[in-house]
């Protein structure tokens, strides 16, 4: 028989255990070993395998809470993991101890996924599991955040594989009363946030809020029977159905996730956000929403509202070609916007042309994220500089660097993802390893190799375990009978080098780079002398057929009998699977074609715990390598048959395995230790352990996004909103005026017929018409730089041009550069609530 429902009903704790709730719901024990410990206390086997402290709780026999109920021991251990976890919730962090009173009172993330532990399924990969790591890193620097997003019924897929190596998914359907999630009430009644749909129609969402250490998440959750049935499947799959399906599920996330946090915030008392940081387009519509309350509480109109709604966004692209864009058909957007019901007061057309593009049949996300926040980053320097020249085209007549798109690089969070015994071996507490990485005592203070190395083939062992656990249930799955599956228990060897290579498998990912010259691969892992053991994973997109093929390729290579006991497929890579191979392997293999990688975070999380990359120099790697952490694998530039380069860099990538990552492992001292390796081991952990600190992230975005964008705000809606007028009028004027200003004749004048060497003064002059702005409201500047053939300027050095009131400028520099030099003299706008000179992508040039 079935059921006809299914819904979990949760244990009934006694009065003594009651602090027991609060610790398992509150999801900081995810990064928390002293909260951990205490339910593996409980009962170690049950929580070995639940991983998850509310579902131990449900499958707990009730006479063993009663025991423990009455158990003096393990009540002082349960009353001291409450009193901690009281203590980091209300005490004062880094945030707080900074001295700026314009710090925002709170920050709202958006994000569409987000990873925080495998017993909440709301994540696909990396964008969700950066968006964990954002959330647990502000909560330990105590940065006040609501985390927003979806809640997705039947999550991402899980995977599992045919019996020819194609994937499978499958979509189990969770109920949220299972995970350590509540549901938002006002009077015991559930909150609902209310959405326009087309045809007089309306979207009901209801609210769960997971606690992320001292940070709120917030999901909404279509699944209610106030939505007509097609309506409640709208959070139903993450990132599935069609145009239409994510149409509605990033209008959701974007105006019902809004009003879901003004709401939230009332009725808790919450400090409202006063910074909105969109991770993604997805969330975009959120700025139309924003716009629309101020217009209709203040009475400004849609342009005087929109300086106040961009100062106080922070957008982060994470796409660095076109294509990953999110785009919808214009009619498509004008169905849900036209009647004006889903942003009253905000005029459809203006709505269009914020999502406008080349083309005209399509509305752009990141573009309308670009135009609605006044602050946007990459996620790494090189993604940066591809970002700036991927978005160009919104600003006409600046160079690449002058787009004001900035960078963040991503960061990872070292609580979660370090071994324990890793930190324990340095002096690291988990509280240090969030905070400043490996800052404070000098790492290698009374720890020798042998026992950093020792270490390393414990972790890689219990990889080694888990790689045969999860190989023999994959081919039961698949169908094969447990009596020929001998073989899975001579899997892997703990002391044979592994080398890890696990995410997401669209095609630039290149999971199948290894394979391109089967016989090559197969010497070095049957090698007697230094073989090596390759662990692979990852999930192909379910409408991604070219990517399914790569899974393909390798299952068919992996099933060989004679290679099978050194290289592997896993199956369902998840958080679970990844911090084994994290923490196990010696080696982190990425193979992106080159600046197709944004940033690339699972690298980040090996170094943490002493493993050495080996990846194409892509997204933080290309910032991070420095010849000693690990090893690049050189990119074939210039060559444009993908064929021949994907040929050439293979056969890199073999040459730095066999001949010099393989034989430094096993060149061993007369202790057994392979010193050159545990030398690049310790350089890694000193050297990248800060830098890959989602810490630091956070820090970097407080400092250059959250505090900038609050005293924009400020600035923007003070004395009833007159900076923002003040810079709606400016746009006026500049709409009237921009065209006609003209840069009449200039020159450059040396005195006293000085020789042209570095260093000699010039001055360079010109006359210009305004057009009827004042001298204060533009930027006259005199650009100075090298000249190639094309006359195009680089190196430039820009010096301010002062006038005289009736339109002549000037300005005295030295000549920077020697060789060929060219200047030029250009106009730009100029004003208080500008960030950048290139925001209203506005230039008049010589």
């Amino acid at each position: 028989m079935r059921a006809v429902r299914r819904f979990t009903v949760r244990a009934s704790l006694p009065e003594s255990l009651s602090g027991l709730g609060d610790l398992a719901t509150n999801l900081r024990w995810t990064w928390h070993p002293p909260t951990r410990d205490l339910f593996a206390s409980m009962d170690a086997e049950l929580f070995n395998r639940v991983r998850d402290p509310l579902r131990m709780l449900t499958a707990l026999p009730p006479a063993r809470l009663d025991e423990l109920a009455v158990d003096d021991a393990f009540l002082a251990h349960a009353r001291e993991a409450v009193a901690d976890l009281e203590r980091y919730l209300a005490e004062p962090r880094w945030y707080q101890k900074q001295d700026d009173a314009d710090l925002p009172p709170a920050v709202a993330y958006f994000s569409m996924e987000f990873g925080v532990t495998e017993a909440l399924p709301n994540y696909s990969g990396g964008l969700g599991v950066l968006a964990g790591d954002h959330l647990k890193a502000a909560s330990d620097l105590g940065v006040p955040m609501v985390g927003v997003g979806l809640l997705y019924r039947a999550g991402y897929f899980r995977q599992a594989l045919s019996l020819d190596g194609w994937q499978v998914e499958h979509y189990p359907v969770i109920d949220p009363n299972a995970f350590p999630l509540e549901l938002v009430t006002d009077g015991g009644k559930p909150v609902l946030v209310d959405v326009a749909m087309p045809a007089g129609r309306t979207l009901h969402a209801q609210i769960w809020k997971a606690r992320v250490g001292r940070i709120p998440l917030l999901l909404l959750d279509t699944d209610t029977e106030a939505n007509d049935e097609d309506l409640r499947a709208v959070t139903d799959r993450l990132y599935g159905g069609d145009a239409d399906h994510r149409i509605r599920q990033e209008i959701l996330a974007g105006i019902g996730g809004f009003r879901a946090v003004r709401r939230y915030c009332e009725l808790t008392g919450h400090p409202q956000p006063k910074v909105f940081h969109t991770n993604e387009g997805h969330a975009g519509f959120l700025g139309l929403e924003r716009a629309r309350e101020i217009i209709q509480a203040d009475g400004l109109a849609f342009d005087e509202a929109l300086p106040a709604v961009r100062a106080g966004t922070v957008f982060t692209t994470h796409t660095p070609v076109s294509a990953g864009i999110d785009r919808f058909p214009v009619d498509l957007v004008q169905r849900y916007f036209t009647d004006g019901r889903l942003v009253p007061d905000v005029d459809p057309r203006r709505v269009l042309a914020l999502g406008a593009e080349d083309n005209p049949g399509l509305f752009n996300m990141a573009h309308m994220g670009l135009r609605l926040a006044q602050r946007a980053n990459g996620v790494s320097a090189l993604h940066g500089r591809v970002s700036r020249r991927m978005f160009s085209r919104l600003w006409p007549g600046f160079d690449f660097d002058e787009v004001p798109v900035s960078s963040v690089t991503n960061g990872v969070h070292g609580p979660t993802w370090v071994a324990r015994e890793l930190s324990a071996l340095l002096g690291r507490n988990h509280e240090e390893l969030g905070l400043d990485g490996a800052q404070g005592k000098p790492l290698r203070d009374g720890v020798s190799d042998e026992q950093l190395w020792a270490l390393r083939r414990e972790l890689r062992e219990k990889l080694v375990a888990e790689v045969r656990r999860r190989v023999r249930a994959a081919w039961m799955q698949r169908g094969a009978s447990a009596l020929e599956l001998g073989w899975t228990d001579t899997v892997f060897d703990p002391d044979v080098l592994t080398v890890g290579f696990a995410r997401r498998v669209p095609t630039y990912k290149r999971l199948t780079l290894m394979l391109r010259d089967p016989e090559r691969l197969r010497a070095l892992l049957l090698d007697e002398r230094r073989p090596i053991q390759l662990v692979v994973a990852g999930k192909s997109h379910p409408a991604d057929e070219g990517g399914k093929q790569l899974i393909q390729q390798i299952v068919r290579f992996v099933d060989d009998p004679e290679v099978r006991r050194r290289i592997v497929f896993l199956p369902d890579y998840d958080m679970s699977m990844a911090r084994y191979l994290y923490r196990g392997c010696d080696v982190w293999l990425n193979t992106p074609v080159r600046q197709l990688e944004a940033c690339g975070t699972s690298g980040m999380k090996s170094a943490l715990n002493g493993g050495l990359n080996l990846s194409i120099r892509d997204g933080w790697w290309d910032e991070c390598y420095d010849g000693s952490n690990g090893w690049a694998i050189p990119t074939a530039d210039g060559v444009t048959d993908p064929l021949r380069r994907d040929e050439l860099e293979a056969a890199a990538l073999y040459d730095l395995l066999g001949h010099q990552i393989a034989p430094l492992f096993y060149d061993r001292g007369a202790d057994g230790v392979p010193g050159g390796w545990m030398s690049m081991v310790w350089h890694t952990l000193e050297t990248l352990g800060p830098r890959v600190q989602a810490a630091r992230m956070v820090r970097e975005y407080v400092e250059s996004g959250y505090l900038p964008a609050s005293r924009m705000v400020a600035e923007a809606i003070g004395d009833g909103y007159r900076g923002a007028l003040s810079l709606a009028d400016y746009r006026t004027k500049l709409d009237v005026s921009w065209p006609r200003v003209r840069i009449f004749d200039t020159e450059l004048l040396v005195e006293d017929s000085a020789p042209m060497v570095t260093g000699t003064e010039v001055t360079i002059r010109a006359r210009i018409d305004l057009a009827g702005l004042e001298p204060s409201e533009v930027d006259v500047q005199a650009v100075v730089g090298k000249v190639g053939d094309g006359d195009e300027l680089s190196d430039p050095v820009t010096v301010p041009m002062s006038g005289d009131g009736i339109g002549a400028f000037a300005a005295r520099l030295k000549l920077p550069h020697p060789g060929s030099i060219g200047y030029t003299v250009r106009v730009l706008p100029k004003h208080r609530l500008l960030a950048s000179p290139a925001e209203l992508a506005r230039v008049v040039h010589a």
